[in-house]
């Protein structure tokens, strides 16, 4: 289940990838994508005003598919894990070990 959301995660984000790309530049910082060919007319199948709609409602419905991927994901993930806690890690304190037999004191060395 979890490759199977995860396949569909990566194939989400690439398709927005894309669809981004595609999309024109409103900001014009560097002079890129401004007002330079394909959308004067109306020579295309769509519009550049129905054009920009589209690429922005399938960026939109990306997006959401993505994020709820991702939730899908992490949800899943955190399921698989099982709580530890660091004290059941630690190693048996000295006070339950076997101590050695006690022979007594030493005997005193000159």
């Amino acid at each position: 289940m979890q490759t199977v959301i995860l396949v569909i995660h990566l194939l989400l984000a690439l398709g927005m990838i894309a669809v981004i790309l595609v999309q024109r530049s409103e900001g014009g910082g560097l002079g890129i994508g401004g007002s330079g060919g394909g959308g004067g007319g109306n020579f295309g199948v769509m519009s550049s005003r129905s054009a920009a709609n589209l690429l922005t409602r399938a960026t939109a419905i990306l997006a959401g598919a993505f994020m709820i991927t991702s939730l899908a994901l992490a949800l899943l993930s955190n399921t698989h894990t099982r709580p530890t806690s660091i004290l059941d890690q630690a190693p048996a304190p000295a006070a339950e070990q076997q101590p050695a037999e006690d022979t007594g004191p030493a005997a005193p060395t000159r």
